[in-house]
């Protein structure tokens, strides 16, 4: 995590930055419901960091929320996408282990799907320097629910190829002085089946494949997708799992 190998791999979504925007999933209300009550605070009038913005994807629901939102992303065909769909989000190139900005900037900084490819080390100091003293830290992700069958019978066929998202983060912080506190929220999308074997396709492990093997593999996955969904839409059940990261000496 936070390596060079990271970084790059981080970087390879701007091959697929259009498929990214047109396919990812969002987030449902009830995540940022679930970080305000977290946070101690309303998102509407915070000013918001969104690390790893990617497509905008976040950056766009929270500032339906009402947040002043800042977007930073380090690469540019991600950023591209970012820009044409939130024209006027201010985008910053960079990342999380070395932010460019100055102490004390942000009530709330926010990973979406991101913090992974970050040191740690590096970035849980900069995330509380650039922090407001009031301010959280708040990383989620949204995992498929494999207590699905259908999503525990594709995890396993797609399982050697793979590399999930951290199932906990909270150890990562204990040499720090935060305190944190974590929620899942369950939720679920209906998607067509093309749809949700693009979706797999953004995911770093299929970007980075060689494409006669990723065609083949996801090929063969869509084969039983096509058989269990014959109409050719599914619920894609998401586990999404929030942390929010407070400084210890900050108030409630």
């Amino acid at each position: 995590m936070g390596s060079q190998a990271d970084l790059a791999r981080a970087l390879s979504f701007d091959a697929v930055a259009t498929q990214y925007a047109a396919v990812r999933p969002g987030y449902p209300p009830a995540l940022f419901d679930a970080l305000e009550e977290l946070a101690g605070r309303a998102l509407t009038g915070a000013d918001v960091l969104d690390c790893g913005a990617g497509t905008g994807i976040a950056t766009r629901l929270l500032r339906e929320r009402g947040a002043d939102v800042v977007a930073m992303e380090p690469g540019a065909g991600m950023a591209s996408q970012l820009r044409r769909a939130e024209p006027a989000v201010p985008l910053v190139r960079g990342e999380g282990n070395q932010l460019p900005f100055a102490s004390g900037s942000f009530d709330v900084i926010t990973y979406a799907q991101a913090w992974h490819w970050t040191d740690p080390a590096r970035s849980v100091p900069e995330a509380l320097r650039v922090l407001r003293p009031h301010g959280v830290l708040a990383l989620w992700w949204n995992q498929a629910d494999s207590r699905v069958d259908w999503v525990k019978a594709e995890d396993d066929r797609l399982a050697p190829f793979t590399r999930g998202y951290p199932t906990t983060v909270a150890e990562l912080f204990t040499s720090f002085p935060v305190r944190v506190t974590t929620r899942e929220i369950t939720w679920s999308r209906r998607i067509t089946v093309e749809e949700h074997i693009g979706n797999l396709g953004t995911h770093s492990h299929f970007v980075v494949m060689d494409p006669e093997e990723r065609a083949e593999l996801l090929g063969a996955n869509r084969a039983v997708l096509a058989r269990l969904f014959p109409d050719g839409e599914l619920d894609e059940p998401y586990r999404c799992g929030l942390t929010v990261v407070r400084p210890a000496g900050a108030r409630e």
